[in-house]
């Protein structure tokens, strides 16, 4: 098997277990902004799911490409 095939298939498997293991965190973090609008804390929990959000589309974005430049490689 190709090396870059195994790159990407790693790179989707680690990058799934970590934000899903990462999820149950991130769903505490927003039960509590609800909660407490107007606490100190709410805005750097706010801030912290944000940046889970912007690594999960750059996580998703980057396993796309792989995706597609393996294809490109293999077939092209």
């Amino acid at each position: 098997m190709d090396l870059l095939l195994w790159i990407t298939i790693g790179f989707i498997i680690i990058g799934f277990v970590v934000l899903t293991s990462m999820k149950k965190n991130m769903e505490s973090k927003l039960a509590f902004i609800t909660k407490n609008m107007e606490d100190e804390e709410s805005s750097t929990k706010s801030e912290s799911i944000i940046w889970w959000i912007v690594s999960t589309t750059a996580w998703g974005i980057v396993s796309m490409i792989l995706i597609v430049w393996w294809f490109h490689n293999y077939f092209g």
